[in-house]
């Protein structure tokens, strides 16, 4: 992984993180056990999901750059899915509150989102290679 990519992953799962430490504390109040529980699992889920995604990506990028746009909506699709089954199965569990699971992994998924997106405005990152300074001396200058 590349330090942009890892100071990108940075900047999107520490607000992620103290969003669903925000959550875990506001479904102890509301829901006791049950509201902390799923407030940690949607984060935690919220995390894995998303962190990956962008593992994946970062990989993709220095495999296959010209696959890159089309990876990005591929994944971003899938998580996007697999976190909408998720929410409709968890939902009706019993041993979690699926209100504040679900609550608190939208606001996980909006914070990553925008931490994200305001990450990368900010890393400078290079889209294409500079040429290598040619270190002969033979060489005529370009007109």
């Amino acid at each position: 992984m590349q330090s942009n990519d890892a100071r990108i992953l940075r900047g999107a799962a520490i607000p992620s993180a103290c969003a669903g430490l925000v959550g875990v504390v506001v479904g102890t109040l509301v829901a006791g056990a049950q509201g902390a529980l799923g407030a940690a699992l949607g984060t935690v889920l919220v995390l894995a999901f998303f962190g990956a995604g962008l593992v994946a990506l970062s990989r993709i990028g220095e495999a296959w750059p010209h696959l890159l746009l089309g990876a990005g909506f591929l994944v971003y699709t899938t998580q996007v899915g697999v976190m909408l089954v998720l929410l409709l199965l968890l939902r009706d569990a019993t041993w979690m509150d699926g209100r504040v699971f679900g609550l608190t992994v939208l606001a996980c998924l909006l914070v990553w989102l925008a931490a994200q997106a305001w990450t990368h405005t900010r890393v400078k990152t290079l889209y294409v290679d500079p040429p290598a300074p040619s270190t002969s001396t033979d060489a005529e200058p370009r007109a």
